[in-house]
């Protein structure tokens, strides 16, 4: 039975990578490789995206965020529109703050989640959907350079800290400013095998090593 079942999540994870192939994704040249690093001109795409607050649990926000976006992208916008979904949904940390009330202690407030992903190329920011709940915002990514490491396996925290740490490893090797907050990035829905998953950790950069 164990076998008949892993079975099953193998073609129905070979079926979901072929139809993959069809989702809307950033369009993105690659400049130069390093290792596992790949550093990638991204053109410029509009993003639907959410912030989490408070929360310290990625997967908590990660399922937040996903329920607001996934109601925005089925009707839940001020044309009731169906919207294509695209991949990948990407998660990023919000530093948190520092702010003084009162000349009090520092409270520290806004520490969270930024969850979001890229509206289909057909729509500009002129005549995309806009979201009726208030929490979601639309806005334009500028093209950019960006630094990235791919792999494969489960969502967990130990996973995107190894590959985050190498990333990070790799770039400051090569004296490369880093311009934002990394980004963690899925591709694949859940009931894809973990080994056929692929995951990314993406941070903007300077430049890139030549």
């Amino acid at each position: 039975m164990k076998f008949l079942l892993t079975q099953a999540l193998l073609v129905l994870g070979i079926a979901f990578s072929s139809f993959a192939v069809a989702i809307e994704k950033p369009e993105y040249e690659v400049l130069f490789v390093d290792g596992a690093v790949e550093y990638r001109r991204y053109e410029s795409f509009i993003v639907a995206e959410t912030e989490i607050v408070d929360v310290e649990s990625w997967k908590d926000a990660s399922n937040e965020g996903f329920r607001r976006l996934f109601n925005y992208i089925t009707g839940d916008n001020n044309g009731e529109a169906k919207i294509a979904m695209t991949a990948p949904v990407q998660q990023s940390k919000i530093q948190a703050e520092d702010v003084r009330i009162n000349q009090a202690e520092p409270l520290e407030v806004g520490a969270g989640w930024k969850v979001g992903f890229m509206l289909p190329s057909s729509y500009s920011m002129i005549d995309a959907p806009m979201p009726e709940d208030e929490r979601i915002t639309i806005r334009m990514v500028p093209e950019k350079l960006v630094a990235a490491i791919r792999y494969s396996g489960r969502w967990t925290t130990r996973n995107f800290d190894k590959y985050e740490s190498r990333l990070m490893g790799a770039l400051s090797e090569e004296n490369i400013e880093i311009l934002g907050e990394p980004e963690t990035a899925f591709y694949n829905p859940p009931f894809v095998p973990p080994f056929m998953r692929r995951n990314e950790i993406l941070v903007e950069v300077s430049r890139h090593p030549k």
